[in-house]
């Protein structure tokens, strides 16, 4: 029990050194679509489907459904498997600012195996994906998101 809880902590001060290191995620607001009220056009969305099929979809799922009967129990080496994008996992709790930063960097620091895709993507690919498995959020949650914070 104790050791769960370290790691659960060790994986959280991971994350908040994360948040700490993003600063400003260069999300431009001004995309925000009069339709849907989210941040990022029908376009952009649809342009990171093709991104997120060919560099997300083996571990998070097509559908970013994710791939394990539980992501959050560990997986014989320790690590976490991905979790769900979809919106019933974690994912909406991140500010955008920290998604690209996972995606950046991979999610080794966060006890996954997730590698990093700085190099791989360039910022609107990287926005378009998260764009992309956005649209699978619904309204109640995209709107707790955006309470808290996550256009930051």
């Amino acid at each position: 029990m104790i050791k769960g809880l370290q790691a659960h902590r060790a994986s959280l001060f991971a994350l908040f050194s994360l948040i700490a290191a993003c600063g400003d995620s260069g999300v431009p607001l001004d995309r925000i679509d009069p339709a849907t009220g989210r941040w990022y056009s029908a376009e952009l969305a649809v342009a990171g489907s093709p991104v997120f099929a060919e560099h997300c979809a083996e571990c998070h799922g097509n559908a970013a459904q994710g791939t394990a009967a539980d992501w959050r129990e560990r997986l014989p080496d320790g690590s976490f498997p991905p979790p769900p994008l979809n919106g019933s996992a974690h994912t909406w709790h991140h500010p955008i600012s920290v998604l690209l930063q996972v995606i950046d960097m991979g999610g080794q620091s966060l006890g996954g195996q997730m590698p990093g895709f700085g190099q791989v993507l360039d910022n609107e690919e990287k926005l378009a994906v998260i764009a992309w498995f956005q649209e699978f959020w619904s309204d109640e949650i995209y709107e707790q998101w955006l309470m808290m914070g996550g256009t930051n």
